[in-house]
């Protein structure tokens, strides 16, 4: 891969309460990624942009749920998203707090 399809690899960063949380316990941070990516595409895209060591990537598609607004009714749509393991040690700077 070239430099810009890291970027194409890589959505957004997950910023809920457990990712949050698995970042500060375990060194693990979560990227929503493109359905097409696979476990090495990530691998490669995190150490590239972050310049930073993964030891192990785990990844999930999530389904979309139900939801329903008035007498109206469909279902969200689902997406794919990535845990990346990093060696201890490592950061990435856009998780961490600025004060």
């Amino acid at each position: 891969m070239n430099g810009s399809e890291y970027f194409n690899v890589l959505k957004k960063p997950i910023l809920t309460e457990k990712a949050t949380d698995l970042r500060d316990r375990h060194n693990h941070i979560a990227f929503e990624i493109d359905p097409r990516a696979n476990k090495r595409m990530v691998a490669e895209a995190i150490e590239k942009i972050f310049n930073v060591k993964v030891t192990g990537v785990r990844i999930m598609n999530t389904p979309g749920k139900p939801k329903k607004i008035g007498k109206f009714s469909g279902i969200r749509a689902g997406f794919k998203k990535a845990l990346i393991s990093l060696k201890d040690g490592d950061k990435v700077d856009i998780f961490e707090r600025v004060e």
